[in-house]
Order: C-alpha cells, then structure tokens, then sequence
C-alpha cells in the first residue's frame, strides 16, 4: 500500500481531521506522510500525529514536545543535518533515516483504537517491505512496536515490548524505546540519557 495523502478509510478519523481542518484552517490536518531517506538503514515507528506537531506541521514529530528530544538525539548521533525541526518545509535532511507513524492520522485524545490501527498497518507493512536487508526498526513506544509486529505478520506475545529491548523479527532486528511523549519525559520515565543510549545502540548496530 503506498502512503495515500487523502486517506479517509477510518470513519471516526476523517470526522475529526475534519473538524480540526474547520478549527485550524492552517493545519495539515490530513494524513501525515513519512519523513527522511528513501532507503534508510534506520526506520523510527511513532504512534500518530499529535495534534499541535505533526497534525499542524505535516511532518512527523514536528512542531511539539516530543520532536524535541527527538531530533536533538537524531542530530547527535548523525542521523539528521540539524538538531531542530520546526517546519515542513525548513530545510532539515535525515541522513540514513526515516520516521514514519503507525497511524497516519490524528487520533481523537491521541489514542488509536485497534481498527484504525489495524486499518492503517497496510501502509507501515509496506514501508518495512521496501527497507534495504540490512536496515534497523526503532519503534517508539507498545503500539508501535506491535504494529510493527503485525505488519511482519508476527506475534506480539513472542516479542514483548520494553525499553531497550531487541528482537530479530522475520530477519529484520526490531529496537524498542519507551515514546518520547511529554508525559514520559516530564515523568522522567524517559530521560534523556536513556533515549540516548536506544540511539547509541542503534548506531553502533547501523555503523557509520
């Protein structure tokens, strides 16, 4: 399934972009397309857009909290051209990197039910199936991780989720962090030194 940009499969979904779109008529509102290298040896699966980041922007994680740390560690560890993502169109490159969503579209509450999960999964199956053999899948958070399973054709109970956690997954090494929401970081569920140590890994994994 190739990313459909006027997606409206998901009734309750379509409603609400719909709403938002007469909210904030200078919002993306719409599906919200990956992001980064077409062959990219690192692929990061969030969750949905959130509503003042990527549902405004019209670019994954940016605009909002979560995008912060993100993009920080991304340049850190020579996967983006800068350390700040603020707009589409502001010039930032991801280098051997691309972000995508498990749900392209803003969720009510940012919370997905499973058919709208399920619904979408077609888009992420075929992002991962387009991946070069060697690439690595980041997945931010449970959902994430479980989508990434079920679009391999894979069993989450096999794989449990947790941060730091690595499985070899239909020859594919799957990755897991805790999401780099607010809630996490403010909690300190996730500090910094922790998401830097996934992208460590992750590095050391892709190499140079």
């Amino acid at each position: 399934m190739k990313f459909e940009p006027h997606c409206a499969a998901c009734p309750r979904l379509a409603a609400f972009l719909s709403q938002v779109r007469a909210d904030n008529p200078g919002y993306h509102a719409a599906p919200v397309a990956p992001f980064g290298a077409p062959d990219p040896r690192l692929l990061i699966v969030g969750l949905a857009p959130g509503m003042h980041g990527a549902n405004r922007t019209g670019r994954p994680f940016t605009g909002d909290h979560a995008g912060i740390l993100l993009y920080q560690t991304l340049f850190d560890f020579g996967f983006a051209s800068g350390p700040e993502s603020v707009a589409r169109d502001d010039g930032l490159r991801l280098i051997d990197c691309r972000i995508t969503n498990a749900v392209k579209c803003l969720p009510p509450q940012n919370k997905p039910n499973g058919d709208e999960i399920r619904c979408c999964n077609g888009f992420l199956a075929a992002e991962i199936k387009a991946l070069p053999p060697d690439a690595l899948i980041l997945a931010l958070g449970a959902i994430a991780h479980n989508a990434v399973l079920r679009a391999m054709g894979e069993p989450a109970s096999r794989y449990p989720f947790g941060h730091a956690n690595e499985h070899s997954v239909a020859g594919k090494l799957l990755l897991d962090s805790y999401h780099c929401s607010r809630y996490n970081t403010q909690t300190r569920r996730l500090t910094p030194e922790m998401f830097r140590a996934v992208f460590a890994r992750a590095r050391s994994i892709i190499g140079s």
